[in-house]
Order: C-alpha cells, then structure tokens, then sequence
C-alpha cells in the first residue's frame, strides 16, 4: 500500500523532441542531451541510479546496470507546451487546444480595458520580450510614469513588470488579479504572471515574488480526488498558482530550487498521507529561458546532489516521483519553451526496481497512476500502470 507520494517536477527538463516538435519550431531541441552535451557530458549518478540514463531515447545521460527505480519516457497529448498545459495532463486533464498567444502583443480593447479597470493610466512594452531585457530597456521609463511593463513570449502568457518601490507586492497582485478576471473567453490566457522588479546599483533586477494567476483548471483532476479523499495535497513552489489553488490543502511559495527542496523536506516531516508535489522552477526561468548552458548544468548537478536528501527521508510506505512538465533547450537559439519528451522515474518500497515502462502516450498516466496508488477515485483520462511496477 502506498500512504504517501512525493512528486517532484523539474521544470523544463524535457529529454528529446516530439515527432510534432516541427509545428512548434522545435526540430532538434533536446534539453538534457544537449546540454550534456555542450558541457563535454553530464553526470547525476543519483538519478542514474534511479535509471535516467535507461529510458528510451534517452541520450547524454549514462544508463545504469541495476537501476533502483522504474522509468519511462512521457509524450504529451495536450495541445501546446507550455507549464500549465504540462501540469494540468500530468494532473489529469488533456487540452485539445491550446492557449491564445499574442506574438505581436495584446489587442489594443485588451490594453484599454486593461487600463480603465486597474486605473494604472497608461501600459508600456506591449509586446514580446525576455523578462529580464524589457525591465533593464523601460525600467527607467516605468519609474518615470508608473505605467506597468506589460509584455509576452511564445507561451500564452500576460506578463506585468512592476517596480516594488513603486508598486507593493499585493498592489501588484491585486492589479494581476483584475486581469485574471477579465482575460476569459477567446482571451483566456494560460497565466497571468506578476513580475516584479527593484532597482539595484546593478541596473534593474527581478525579485522572488512572482506570482502566476492561472485559469482554473477542470476538477476532474488527481489532486481534486486526493482531497476529496480526505488526505493532503501540499504545495510547493509554483504549484498552487498552476492550479489556481484548486485541490490544494496548504501551500508554501519558494524562491528558488533549493528552498522548493527545503519546503518539500520540511513537508516530508509535517505530511503524513496524501500529496507532496513540488515545482522546481529555475530550470526553466532562470536558465531555460536565458539560454544559460552552465546554469542549467549546475542547477542538475546541484538537485541530484540533494537527492539522497529526500530519499533517506522517505518511509516504507512512501513513493517518490520525478518528472518534467516540457522542455527548455539552453543550447538552441530559442529561449522559449520546447516541444519535447520528458523523463518520468519513480522510487520508493513499493515500486519493483528496474521496470521499464517504454514511452507512455500521456503525461496523465502519472496522475492516474498516483491516484490508484491512494486508493482515490480515478480521473477521467490516462492510465494508470501501478500494477506493471507494484513491488
């Protein structure tokens, strides 16, 4: 019987295109391999041990001769590849289609009812930008009129850039959340995202209070199920936010990948059934996005390294669960989000060791697998192949 699952999703680390990653400009992306690659090879023996080198198609990544885990190479079924499509499949729920994007910014109706309902004045950007070059590039503008940068990217995203001397954190939020209400409809974007930045002798520079406002996703989900149950669903990092808190039972933000391991340390302690699912987002916004080879290489090195952390932790009856929700190539041109296969491992007493579970047709499979494991009522998509790895 399993009482308790971890579930730790490594933002962006996909491990190969798709065979439709052409309609998404991706031919060739290749997170983990690439970037074992461009660093002259990439060594995670701890998730080797658990057998990420073993799984199918993998590249870049040695294969283990007697792996402690079962693995599998997840393909996404939903439409897109973005962060909440990924979690919102791996949860449950496919989405035939996918979220508006605005390559060449928003609508100018969107921008003035933008403006009329916040009573911000005025908005500069509106347009497709790196996060970190529009801020150094208005940052100086925006302090002058306190018009909000508002801006996007490939991902359907409304993106709102504010000066925390200028604008509170919950003053953002609370502007944020007026655009949550009215971007519905054929303008019901993925996220709404709080960027909020300082001023630092450096030039401009983003703080940890990012907050993302995401449409509310289908109940019909594995986390709405656990909690139904009765058992705790915990949150960590961005997770609440993905799912716009529904299914949560109590959540704690983070700042980076290894306070997202200390929060998700500290709930191993706290939670005794149920849930622990965590997001460690600094793959994919801090060196994804930047196209940074060696940050990413070392943020890989550095969460394999606080593995046995959470393993040493966990008990008999407690599962472990690594995963990824899309791909981020650092070594492409692109520092937009990439249309990829991504890695699943999974650990713990009651899984068999060393089952290869080939490639799986949807990210919902570990979702529907998490909810047999409980014993919660099943969601209504995907397969569940506990009994292909029951110890």
């Amino acid at each position: 019987m399993v009482k308790r699952v971890i579930w730790t999703v490594l933002d962006s680390v996909g491990m190969g295109e798709m065979p439709d990653a052409a309609q998404y400009n991706d031919t060739g992306s290749n997170t983990l391999g690439n970037i074992s690659k461009a660093v002259g090879g990439l060594s995670l023996p701890n998730m080797e041990k658990l057998g990420l080198g073993n799984i199918d198609g993998m590249t870049g990544i040695r294969p283990c001769k007697e792996p402690v885990g079962a693995f599998a190479r997840m393909k996404e079924a939903s439409r897109g590849k973005d962060t909440t499509i990924g979690h919102w499949e791996m949860a449950g729920i496919y989405s035939p289609n996918p979220f508006p994007t605005y390559p060449d910014g928003f609508p100018q109706d969107i921008i003035d009812e933008f403006v009329k309902r916040t009573g911000v004045g005025g908005v500069l950007g509106n347009c497709t930008a790196s996060g970190t070059e529009i801020i150094k590039r208005l940052g100086d503008e925006h302090r002058s009129t306190h018009f909000p940068i508002v801006y996007t990217s490939a991902d359907s995203v409304f993106q709102i850039a504010m000066d925390e001397s200028i604008y509170p954190v919950e003053e953002q939020y609370r502007i944020c959340r007026i655009a949550r209400e009215m971007l519905t409809g054929e303008n019901a974007v993925a996220r709404v995202i709080a960027r909020p930045f300082v001023k630092t002798e450096n030039g401009f520079e983003r703080t940890a209070n990012r907050r993302d406002f995401s449409l509310e996703p289908s109940h019909d989900n594995v986390l709405v199920k656990i909690k139904d149950a009765g058992l705790t669903v915990a949150a960590v990092g961005k997770i609440e936010d993905i799912f716009a808190g529904v299914g949560i039972t109590t959540a704690l933000h983070t700042k980076d990948n290894q306070d997202g391991i200390d929060v998700t340390l500290k709930y191993m302690d706290e939670v005794s059934s149920g849930l622990i699912y965590t997001n460690l987002v600094e793959f994919d916004m801090k060196w994804g996005h930047r196209n940074d080879v060696d940050g990413y290489a070392r943020g890989l090195r550095e969460f394999d390294e606080r593995l046995p952390e959470i393993m040493s932790e966990m008990k008999e009856e407690d599962v472990l669960i690594i995963t990824a929700d899309h791909g981020c190539d650092p070594t492409t041109p692109s520092t937009d989000h990439s249309r990829e296969y991504v890695p699943m491992l999974i650990y713990g007493k009651p899984v068999r060791a060393g089952v290869n579970l080939g490639t799986r047709s949807t990210f919902a499979d570990i979702g529907q697998t998490v909810a047999d494991m409980l014993g919660t009522q099943p969601v209504g998509y995907g397969n569940s192949f506990y009994d292909e790895i029951k110890a």
